[in-house]
């Protein structure tokens, strides 16, 4: 099940750390041609809530959106390449109704390196990430961040609030940098920024930018992109993208099919 506002943080943090892993432990590095995002940007002279209006809408939005939601499954496409290397991974995602998550590959090429010190990590952190126990530390809520209202502005689906996001502790699963908030159902429906804590001593700077695309009423991660500068060797460009997203039965409809299996019985 996806939490807006806690996995996708731990997915494009874990990336960069990733990234830094594998300079640590191959000779490879990994990097890609810049695209453009698809934003249209135009700020909006209108009062604006408070940060505090807004997240306190996001925080209990959310709440009512993951109660309805009872798991996905989705195919998503890792792609890390630079001059000298390239590899590419695609995974199925399944997502169960508390939000942990498994991850089956259904294909792989390029680079061994990358593959099993950026991608094979990915997949393990993530699922590690998804468990219960280790989401409230990495959400954006207040416990975590401080929240500042910046501005209001059209993105491509409509008007967003775009608030300035500051992380309370130096942790590298958390970011210092932005969310655009929906102005209509407050879900987050892009992230930019770079980690709370340099993930590593090969990291000299990270810029992450995460978008969600919207599935019925709920939003779910649509395309990461990761730029990082290691110290020596270069750029990296790292870029994940979600697609084909299945939505599980309602609760209500699976309780229907189970009775309706046991009567037959």
């Amino acid at each position: 099940m996806r939490r807006f506002i806690n996995i996708p943080l731990s997915l494009m943090l874990i990336t960069t750390f990733a990234l830094a892993q594998s300079r640590e432990q191959s000779t490879g590095t990994v990097q890609g041609d810049a695209r453009s995002a698809a934003v249209v940007r135009t700020e909006i002279g209108n009062p604006l809530p408070s940060a505090d209006d807004v997240v306190t809408k996001m925080l209990e939005l959310d709440a009512r959106r993951q109660s309805e939601l009872t798991g996905y499954t989705a195919v998503r496409r890792y792609v890390a390449a630079n001059k000298q290397r390239r590899a590419e991974m695609l995974v199925r995602v399944s997502c169960d109704s508390n939000g942990a998550k498994q991850f089956t590959i259904v294909s792989e090429q390029g680079s061994g390196a990358i593959r099993k010190y950026v991608f094979q990590k990915l997949l393990t952190e993530e699922a590690e990430a998804s468990r219960r126990g280790n989401r409230n530390s990495n959400r954006l809520t207040p416990d975590n961040y401080e929240f500042h209202m910046l501005a209001q502005e059209t993105l491509d689906n409509g008007p967003a609030y775009v608030l300035k996001v500051v992380p309370k502790t130096a942790n590298k699963y958390l970011i210092d940098g932005k969310v655009w908030v929906d102005a209509t159902d407050y879900s987050i429906i892009r992230i930019e920024g770079r980690p709370a804590r340099n993930p590593s001593f090969w990291v000299r700077s990270v810029h992450f930018e995460h978008t969600y695309q919207k599935v019925r009423q709920f939003w779910f991660a649509q395309s990461t992109r990761s730029d990082t500068q290691l110290r020596v060797f270069g750029d990296s460009v790292l870029t994940i993208d979600t697609s084909d997203y299945l939505l599980n039965p309602p609760a209500s409809h699976t309780a229907q099919i189970h009775e309706q299996a046991a009567f037959v019985r």
